[in-house]
């Protein structure tokens, strides 16, 4: 199965740069987009059915913001939208696909940076979606978390990590956060294959940052550890440019 995550920031204007023929070329299985910021009826669906593809889309109620999406060449078993919280389902960031035994999430943690009230807003939803993906767990025990975590987690996975020391997504409880995460039985799958430095998958839009590749690690394909004997390959595509971001893929039997 091939799987790649992508936050397109803005699903409308990645369409007219070309991402659908970019999906249909590139042809994984399974493609997670997050921050979409449009409503279910904005977002042009035949463009990914010429693709080949089903698309399901989980929007935020304010308009322009947020909203997650996971388009597949098989139609999911089922589909769950939210994590049945209103305070965070209101913003449209996280959404299920079950094919068989197997579950893949499409998840868009909030960016703190905004303001303090963003930033705890931020701290409490990482704690709530842990306690919900431990519970989720239970009962789909085979999990692969695909999307934009805002989090660098390491030194290595950013481009300056002491002037960006307390700058929201590298901040010490973030980064904390995600080691907690992790121990509880997943595996950054990216790095279970690469310790390369300057791999990137988010860029600043100042300072010619993506020319100089200033960038951020923050997009992930986190697995539950019965998975990570199948990974046959991870990495980054920093060559695709229809957004600030960059996808990030996951190769596995």
């Amino acid at each position: 199965m091939n799987i790649i995550t992508y936050n397109v920031n803005g699903i409308r204007a990645a369409t007219a740069k070309g991402l659908p023929e970019w999906l249909a070329a590139e042809s994984p299985d399974v493609l997670c987009v997050q921050e979409t910021k449009a409503q279910p009826e904005q977002i042009p669906q035949l463009e990914w059915e010429a693709a080949g593809y089903h698309s399901y889309w989980f929007s935020a109620k304010r308009p322009g913001y947020s909203g997650v999406g996971i388009l597949s060449k098989k139609k999911p078993d089922h589909v769950e939208y939210g994590m049945g919280v209103e305070k965070y389902d209101r913003e449209g960031r996280l959404m299920r696909a079950d094919f068989g035994d197997l579950s893949i999430i499409s998840v868009y943690h909030p960016n703190g940076g905004a303001s303090l009230e963003r930033h705890l807003f931020k701290m409490g939803w990482l704690e709530d979606f842990l306690v919900y993906i431990n519970r989720l767990k239970r009962e789909r025990p085979r999990l692969i978390i695909s999307g934009d975590f805002n989090i660098a987690h390491q030194e290595i996975d950013i481009h300056d990590p002491v002037r960006n020391s307390m700058v929201s997504g590298f901040l010490p409880e973030e980064r904390a956060w995600l080691t907690r995460f992790l121990e509880t039985g997943f595996t950054d799958s990216f790095r279970h294959i690469s310790q390369e430095p300057h791999q990137y998958t988010w860029w600043s839009w100042r300072a010619n940052a993506r020319a100089r590749n200033l960038g951020w690690r923050i997009d992930y394909n986190m697995v539950t550890e019965n998975i990570v004997p199948d990974i046959q390959d991870a990495g980054v595509m920093m060559e695709v440019k229809y957004s600030d971001h960059c996808p990030a893929f996951l190769r596995s039997n």
